[in-house]
């Protein structure tokens, strides 16, 4: 016990001060996780042993769980070309390219290569998703073309893992497997849904009566768990389980809160699968096979930009196609779960160390390849990207108006309030299909993102009159609150409050932020127009 707690504080201690000297360069802690692993691997002799891997494991069950919890269909098709166009496509050439290059340069079988070929087209959603919402380009085209992509990536880890499950059968045909496999499906989501239609909302309710925050996370930790686990009795992975467990609790009232509590479980868990990935890595393996190693990541990284390139240059431009495939040229953390839950008689371990290793180094060199993404596009084609962009804002000469944040229904309607009464007005959007829409009405719309000091300084907010923030998520409305507070704390700003409950996020705003009710508006609405009914009779 006493070996173990020091072996864990180690861990823990090197993993933190890895991760904030790491942190200064913008390395995710993904990669901070897995050099611990190897660190004290190679320093303390530590292993990784199986029940450590079993409760790794459920950090990508967990990260499963809140990609579920996250899938939105309306979202989805509203990006449909993206997703599933260039998604599908990409994963299925790059998937059949890269296993060849498998059998090829390490040997495989054609099921193992299919897999791992698979595996390898997929990129790292956490790593490009953080960098492009950091640095506000998620709007931007080529931001708009790799999320859609990586969308399609986070759901085709489903089928790849089914794929895994037939493979790893033996003594049955493949089509007996996939029609074995597709029944159990059909059963285990019909038994989840019934669940999640007629017993989550129910429990939910019953549970949030006790007014207590440890029973919530004890629900929502058993209700993930089991989820997995009758996954795993009808022969699927833990994921699937707690992917489509997801998806139904996605529907209730309660996503939001059962999304915040769970993050700081499955951020630890997933720390500690990628230590356990750490561990498993062999330096003196990686080391005989460097040349190996340097000539598969090459090979891969430049496939998969090259391919989706290829199927980007059709119809945008070379510039938004390259800043896109370079986006999602490495190899992704699904990649690295992939490999761990390939089965020994399928993989063995000298492969394993060099996919490991290669996908490493790709996930190493990402931030420091996105930091150099314009200047690399530069190189293909120089800066005539004003496709779609040209609509961002730039500086104004505009004062004595109204700066509105958000082009949603409330802020179409405040719009059109406003130009009714001849009043000037500026507004601001992150969503670049709402701002292509106020363009086509010829409104006053810009791309702009609200994290961004420069957005405010164009925006003219200073000689404004006022603010208008319509934005329904809360979220991004405390968060631009906070910013426009920092930057101009003497504006006038006019917030909507869904309910009461949100009126303590603002609680140290100063008085010239004026919080608006929508009950409390809506009902002086209504009382309104019903006292013009009675004046009306009245009148008769």
């Amino acid at each position: 016990m006493e070996t173990f707690l020091l072996a864990f504080l180690i861990t823990i201690s090197l993993s933190i001060v890895l991760n904030v000297i790491f942190k200064k360069f913008e390395i995710p802690t993904i990669i901070g996780y897995i050099v611990t692993g190897v660190a004290i691997s190679e320093i303390f002799g530590f292993q990784s042993n199986s029940e450590i891997d079993e409760i790794a494991e459920f950090g990508i069950v967990f990260l499963m769980f809140t990609i579920g919890l996250e899938f939105s269909f309306a979202h989805l098709m509203s990006m449909k070309k993206e997703v599933f166009v260039n998604g599908g496509l990409q994963v299925i050439i790059s998937g059949f390219v890269l296993a060849f290059v498998c059998i090829y340069m390490l040997g495989l079988n054609d099921k193992t290569a299919l897999i791992v070929g698979l595996a390898l087209s997929l990129s790292s959603t956490a790593i490009v998703l953080k960098t492009l919402n950091d640095n506000g380009e998620i709007t931007q085209i080529y931001g708009r073309k790799s999320l859609g992509i990586l969308l399609f990536q986070d759901i085709a880890v489903i089928p790849i893992l089914l794929m895994l499950d037939i493979f790893n059968s033996e003594g049955a045909s493949v089509s007996t497997m996939i029609l074995k496999t597709l029944g159990s499906a059909v059963l285990l989501i019909v038994v989840l849904f019934l669940l999640g239609k007629y017993v989550i909302n129910y429990l939910f309710y019953r549970v949030i009566q006790t007014n207590s925050d440890e029973i919530f996370i004890a629900t929502i930790l058993f209700l993930v768990i089991g989820a997995s686990t009758l996954a795993y009795i009808f022969g699927f992975s833990f994921s699937l389980g707690a992917f489509i467990a997801g998806m139904l609790m996605a529907e209730t009232e309660y996503k939001h809160q059962i999304e915040a509590n769970l993050i700081p479980f499955r951020d630890l868990l997933l720390g500690l699968f990628f230590i356990t990935v750490g561990l498993q890595i062999n330096l003196s393996v990686i080391f005989e096979n460097a040349l190996i190693i340097l000539a598969l990541l090459l090979t891969v990284m430049v496939l998969k930009a090259g391919i989706i390139f290829a199927l980007l240059a059709s119809y945008l431009s070379k510039r938004v196609s390259v800043k896109t495939a370079l986006s999602l040229c490495q190899i992704g953390e699904f990649a690295l779960a992939i490999f761990a839950l390939i089965p020994n008689n399928m993989f063995n371990s000298q492969s394993e160390q060099i996919l490991i290793a290669v996908a490493v180094i790709s996930m190493f060199a990402t931030p420091f390849i996105l930091k150099k993404l314009n200047f690399i596009a530069d190189l293909i084609e120089k800066e005539t990207e004003t496709v779609g962009l040209s609509n961002e804002i730039k500086p104004q000469k505009i004062s004595s108006h109204i700066v509105i944040f958000g082009y949603g229904k409330l802020g179409q309607e405040v719009v059109m309030r406003l130009k009714s009464k001849n009043i000037s007005y500026l507004v601001l959007e992150s969503d670049l299909s709402l701002v292509e829409l106020g363009v086509s009405r010829g409104e006053n719309v810009f791309l702009g993102n609200a994290m961004h000091k420069e957005t405010y300084v164009n925006a003219c907010i200073d000689d404004a009159s006022a603010v208008i923030i319509t934005v329904a998520n809360e979220k991004k409305l405390e968060l631009i609150t906070q910013n426009l507070a920092k930057y101009n704390p003497d504006i006038d700003t006019v917030i909507k409050l869904n309910d009461l409950d949100e009126k303590d996020l603002f609680k140290d705003l100063n008085s010239n932020f004026h919080l608006i009710r929508e009950d409390r508006a809506m009902a002086q609405i209504m009382v309104h127009e019903a006292l013009q009914c009675k004046i009306k009779k009245a009148l008769s």
